[in-house]
């Protein structure tokens, strides 16, 4: 389940909601209790065990480049 950072503008806390991507626009409440939050723009973090693909290189992989 995705997670949406928050912050609080009562209190300045900044907490993490879990919830389904379709109530990710839904408000929430701070750990305090205070309404007034704003949802956060969070960069996304890949994970896993996936190991990269080719034989590395710069832009185009290391096969056309000079």
């Amino acid at each position: 389940m995705p997670r949406y950072d928050f912050r609080c503008r009562a209190c300045g806390s900044t907490f993490e909601v879990s919830r389904p991507m379709a109530a990710s626009d839904a408000p929430a409440t701070c750990p305090e209790g205070h309404d007034d939050t704003v949802k956060l723009l969070s960069t996304v973090a890949m994970t896993g065990g996936a190991a990269p693909r080719g034989g590395g290189g710069g832009c185009c992989g290391g096969g056309c480049c000079g």
